[in-house]
């Protein structure tokens, strides 16, 4: 019997062997990691806005995906807006 038939994972596994606690904690460092990057290169986290705008500014509805999109784009390079905050 080689050794590595031996071993035995005790916690429980949650798809390709997985245990549930390492898959949830990589989810979670690809999640961070993907966000970071999309700033990174310019690309605004829509998810975040409305999140904001609901404990910041509860009596403004947010704006729409694309809105917010052409009006982060618009800040990013020199558009109308002048670089403020779509809130």
């Amino acid at each position: 019997m080689s050794r590595r038939s031996e071993v035995q994972v005790s916690a429980p596994v949650a798809g390709a062997g997985m245990p549930v606690n390492l898959r949830q904690r990589v989810g979670a460092l690809w999640q961070r990691l993907r966000e970071g990057g999309a700033l990174m290169v310019g690309v605004p986290d829509y998810a975040r806005y409305v999140a904001h705008m609901q404990e910041t500014h509860p009596e403004l509805a947010p704006l729409s995906r694309e809105a917010f999109v052409r009006a982060r784009m618009e800040a990013r390079y020199g558009g109308k807006g002048g670089g403020k905050c779509p809130c």
